[in-house]
């Protein structure tokens, strides 16, 4: 039976040495190329990821939209629903009609 992968993997290899491999880097010029490389990269995945929260806020909204809406309808027909059932209603036993309001 093979090990699981260490999950904490990832984490080691990007924070370890700053996430470069140091042997075979000629010199400074080549760590600072590989230095903004990673930034480059690690600024459009933060990119991506603020897209993505964006999309989800924007679908909670909707949702909490759609909710409220459906609410508003429901208390509008149990409403009419009242107001049917109090107009449907028999005279009091005294035979008169029930008051306007």
């Amino acid at each position: 039976m093979s090990t699981p992968p260490d999950p904490f993997e990832f984490l080691k290899n990007l924070w370890g040495p700053m996430g470069l491999p140091l042997a075979g880097l000629g010199g400074p010029t080549e760590a600072m190329s590989e230095v903004d490389r990673r930034i480059a990269e690690l600024k459009s995945v933060e990119t991506w990821l603020n897209l993505n929260l964006n999309v989800l806020r924007m679908s909670i909204q909707a949702l909490e939209m759609q909710k409220a809406g459906l609410a508003a309808m429901q208390g509008a027909v149990e409403a009419a629903a009242g107001a049917a059932s109090t107009n449907a209603s028999p005279p009091p036993e005294g035979g008169e009609p029930p008051a306007k309001k």
